[in-house]
């Protein structure tokens, strides 16, 4: 990992190369998708079997595209005794954090002649986009469809690519668990299209949420406004900021967690001990060499990794903030001095004894985070996803009366007369 300060003439570029990482699609990929999508939309069952086919290695037809009862009974019991009561365990956790989330219905009588109020609802429908294969995360099943149950959607769709017919029975037993209704064996683009769209099998959605490749992210952001999604992901990133206290080996392998997702993940620590820095460079090097995606790392770890020596904390967190990173480790003494000054992050870690996969499996929160900076407006995956607010009015003849010659003024400033007409008649009714 290259250690940098943040006097150094270079700094600057090299920090601008790991925060711009996949802001452009490779070429191709947006019209290799707008194809896909569009062949889907108008052909339906036909070009997602054909799809199916070409980029899974499985050759199914309309009747074989969803999971069948059997079929999860299988997994089922394939699934040993001890990764069934994690899984337990996790979706208890998630289902009691996010069931604080709710919100409800409300009115208002503050005033005698004016009710006011909001109706809040669940959306009807919903699709989740699980990867598949051998990259398999049951774990973003939990995520995904628990707060949607919460919330109350009615019917929560799975879709989950199955390549060459590789089922994981975890992912099953994930979806069994969180109350999933019906599972596809589709992924890709094509399956986007198909939850935007709708096929003769695969039922339309209102949302869709859940991580997925590039073409997955490029076929989500093409379809909202047809359907809504949860975010525009893209690589995943972490930044610890230390002040020198704690494990070098720790923060390490803290890093590494993020940088063996993928090639183009971020891993970032902010020091303001230089020392430390380089304990820690050289335990991520020993580390590496230890892991099973050690290539995928290492890929990662050059080219966006980076420790960088701030002069002070103060520092540390501005620089923070100006990333807006997906995770945040505050691996210091004493974190909840530095919580009240951090603006932007997705899931804020605490101390040296909260690594950033607990948030990842089995806390609580939603490990589905803004990355890419959009933690400067955008929030973790949560119930208000999955629910959407009706505002609530109603005047009486007196509160019209009372407050409709205002109406009628605005009307009138803006030029729309049938506007103020509809109050006024009204009034002179009244």
């Amino acid at each position: 990992m290259r250690l940098l300060s943040f006097d150094d003439s270079d700094f600057g570029a090299a920090l601008g190369a790991i925060v711009a990482r996949g802001e452009t699609p490779p070429e191709g990929v947006e019209e290799t998708v707008a194809e896909i999508l569009e062949a889907v939309r108008l052909q339906g069952d036909r070009a997602l079997l054909e799809y199916t086919t070409r980029f899974d290695g499985l050759d199914l037809t309309a009747a074989q595209l969803q999971v069948t009862a059997e079929e999860i009974e299988a997994a089922l019991a394939a699934v040993d005794s001890e990764s069934m009561a994690a899984l337990q365990l996790a979706a208890d956790r998630i289902a009691a954090f996010h069931r604080r989330q709710k919100t409800e219905t409300w009115l208002t009588t503050d005033e005698q002649d004016v009710m006011l109020g909001q109706m809040v609802q669940p959306l009807e429908r919903v699709g989740i986009y699980v990867p598949g294969g051998k990259a398999s995360y049951p774990s973003s099943v939990l995520m995904n469809a628990i707060p949607a149950k919460v919330a109350g959607v009615a019917e929560v769709v799975m879709v989950v690519p199955m390549p060459h017919g590789e089922v994981n029975p975890h992912v099953l037993a994930a979806a069994h668990l969180a109350g999933v209704d019906r599972i596809f064996k589709i992924g890709g683009a094509q399956a986007v299209a198909a939850l935007a769209y709708g096929t003769e099998s695969v039922p339309r959605v209102d949302k869709i949420t859940g991580p997925g490749n590039i073409y997955v992210a490029t076929a989500k952001k093409m379809v909202f406004g047809q359907v809504d999604i949860d975010m525009i992901a893209g690589p995943s990133e972490i930044l610890v900021i230390n002040d020198g206290s704690g494990t070098p080996e720790h923060i390490a392998v803290d890093l590494l967690s993020q940088a063996e997702h993928d090639e183009l993940a971020a891993a970032i620590l902010v020091t303001t001990d230089a020392d430390f820095g380089r304990r820690v460079q050289q335990a991520v090097e020993e580390q590496l060499a230890t892991l099973k995606r050690a290539a995928i790392a290492r890929c990662s770890i050059d080219a966006f990794g980076a420790i960088l020596v701030a002069r002070d904390l103060e520092q540390a967190v501005a620089l923070s903030n100006s990333i807006a990173p997906e995770h945040l480790e505050l691996a210091v003494d004493d974190p909840f001095s530095l919580l009240p000054r951090i603006r932007h992050a997705g899931a804020i870690f605490m101390g040296h004894h909260c690594p950033e996969a607990a948030g990842d499996y089995l806390a609580g929160p939603n490990h589905t985070l803004p990355t890419g900076g959009t933690a400067r407006f955008f929030s973790p995956l949560g119930v208000d996803d999955f629910v959407k607010k009706s505002s609530i009015i109603s005047f009486s003849r007196e509160g019209l009366d009372r407050l409709g010659r205002s109406i009628v003024h605005l009307a009138e400033l803006e030029g729309l007369e049938a506007h103020g007409r509809s109050v006024s008649i009204r009034l002179k009714d009244s």
